[in-house]
């Protein structure tokens, strides 16, 4: 796949088909996500990698918190402004409005809406997750640095056929997660990604996000 179509067939998915990823698979796409830059190439970010019995394990702990709305889960970090304002609210709102009418999910319809979240802990029946992780004594670089390394790992995956969902609703439970891996004191949860095949049916992967026109974000300067 050439990498102009691999980044722009990424998407969020966010129902995945009950088939198996390799681990070799996987470590190719981490391995191919290393070459990504960093500053003074200190490769800031860790990874830990999930299926089977261990992932089912943590999604369970972590669902049974969210259903309890336990106050205690806090992310260690504000990935969202405190305060919304536009054009960034409006953006994010018409990507939450789309993505429930694509499931068919009406605004007032709570119930069905806190199901639909609670699949975010399932990694969306991903067969493979990933929790990624920053030393919490690195300084703002080092998060744009790991989000270079995600963005790779979604545009490998796209490599190998497979998809990815970017989850910072792991963060949240970043005290459950220490305790099913070795996630020290000194590390960050910054989010999760599921990884596997999309289900192609799923009315939810049909929904597309969209993008700002280029004029609306660049301003180019001494072309001719």
């Amino acid at each position: 796949m050439e990498v102009d179509e691999a980044i722009r067939s990424r998407k969020s998915v966010r129902k995945f088909l009950p088939k198996l990823v390799e681990q070799e698979r996987v470590r190719h796409i981490l391995k191919t996500a290393a070459r990504s830059p960093s500053g003074n190439n200190i490769q800031p970010w860790k990874v830990h990698v999930v299926t089977g019995s261990p992932k089912d394990k943590l999604s369970k702990e972590i669902l049974d918190a969210f259903d309890a709305g336990d106050d205690r889960c806090q992310p260690e970090y504000n990935y969202y402004p405190l305060e919304w304002f536009e054009p960034f609210q409006g953006r994010r709102r018409r990507s939450g409005y789309g993505l429930y009418e694509a499931l068919g999910i009406g605004r007032d319809e709570k119930e069905k809406r806190h199901a639909q979240m609670r699949r975010n802990f399932t990694f969306f029946d991903a067969p493979v997750g990933l929790i990624v992780t920053l030393n919490r004594h690195l300084e703002a670089g080092s998060y744009m640095d790991t989000g270079m390394f995600i963005q790779s790992i979604m545009t490998s995956a796209r490599g190998q056929g497979l998809h990815t969902c970017t989850q910072a609703a792991f963060a949240w439970y970043h005290d459950i997660i220490r305790e099913h891996f070795p996630v020290g004191t000194d590390e960050v949860v910054l989010c999760g990604i599921a990884l596997g095949y999309e289900d192609p049916d799923a009315p939810e992967n049909k929904f597309i996000t969209e993008r700002e026109d280029v004029e609306n974000f660049a301003t180019f300067h001494g072309f001719s």
